[in-house]
């Protein structure tokens, strides 16, 4: 019976997702959570060579701090997600040219997506940090392709510069190892367990 009382206590709770994302929205769509967007208009911290980890921490905190200061009652999620490749993050590409260095980069190769998630309840103030990560194995990309892809649809707005849903950045992927939707750029089974722990 706890769990039911937790579930439905998740279920009414009202949501502030800290993000312009368009994928993240339609993920808490998903799992019936009532939720506003809104954007932080913080810079994120992009830095190709820093350690993977302080930054989807730095950028998801500074998300959700920033836009919990404009509410009581509301949980406040706020997220980072950022694809690594060796020792280098591949961030959002700034151009087209950069997208295509980047999927370059990722073909026939292993790479780590990582995500920070930051959830904040404006209630008590409590506040809770955690983070997924999944490995990914692209195929050997022809050329044809990574110009395809870069010219039809839209790499600018995702880390690395390719989607895993909705489009034809599937067609990369052999496999992977790991949660999906931390692909698509927000954990779901992570968040819920730490839902049921904040709220």
């Amino acid at each position: 019976m706890k769990q039911i009382g937790n579930l439905t206590k998740i279920l009414k709770q009202s949501y502030v997702l800290a993000s312009k994302s368009p994928r993240r929205a339609e993920l808490l769509k998903q799992i019936g959570l009532k939720f506003v967007t809104v954007d932080s208009e913080i810079e994120e911290l992009e830095e190709r060579h820093h350690d993977p980890l302080n930054l989807v921490k730095y950028n998801s905190l500074s998300k959700s701090r920033k836009v919990s200061l404009d509410y009581k009652k509301e949980i406040v999620i706020g997220a980072d997600t950022i694809v690594v490749l060796g020792k280098e993050i591949l961030n959002k590409p700034k151009s087209t040219s950069q997208a295509k260095e980047y999927l370059k980069k990722l073909s026939n190769k292993k790479h780590f997506v990582l995500t920070g998630v930051n959830i904040i309840n404006t209630k008590n103030g409590n506040e809770m940090f955690d983070y997924e990560k999944t490995t990914v194995y692209f195929r050997k990309l022809e050329e044809a392709e990574i110009n395809y892809y870069v010219r039809h649809f839209k790499p600018l707005d995702k880390a690395g510069a390719y989607g895993i849903q909705d489009d034809f950045g599937c067609l990369f992927i052999k496999k992977i190892e790991g949660d999906y939707y931390n692909i698509v750029g927000l954990p779901l089974a992570k968040l819920y367990e730490n839902l049921l722990k904040i709220i």
